[in-house]
């Protein structure tokens, strides 16, 4: 068995853990939709981030809760903390082409805008 630190630095390389520009996440918890419609956006994000060749430079992670429990399946994307709802499976492939791919988020699905501050933005106690 290989020592887990060995196994954890894989796993970064794999996934170009450091060199990614976005990271999506899709809540498919069943509090904010049902299980088969959380199932099939996530299906149609991972598929569409791969179609795109983004998988280098978009990280994609599906969450149980993102704590809005409506509206969903919800959609953040960091670092510019852009909030979407009602992301279907059917809404997916707009959503990476418009924002992932050309940089323009589409606009009449977003609720809520909190981007993460620049590194140089932040306090001390935030950097650590």
């Amino acid at each position: 068995m290989p020592a887990p630190h060995q196994s954890l630095a894989e796993a970064v390389a794999k996934l170009n853990l450091g060199g990614a520009s976005r990271h999506v996440i899709l809540c498919a918890g069943v509090t904010c939709c049902d299980a088969p419609t959380g199932l099939a956006a996530w299906e149609a994000l991972k598929r569409q981030i791969m179609d795109q060749g983004l998988s280098a430079v978009c990280q994609r992670t599906r969450a149980a809760c993102l704590r809005v429990c409506c509206a969903g399946p919800i959609v953040v994307v960091y670092p510019e903390g852009t909030w979407y709802h009602d992301m279907t499976a059917d809404r997916i492939p707009r959503f990476v082409r418009e924002h992932l791919v050309e940089g323009r988020p589409v606009e009449e699905w977003i609720f809520v805008r909190s981007p993460l501050p620049a590194p140089e933005e932040q306090s001390p106690a935030d950097r650590a």
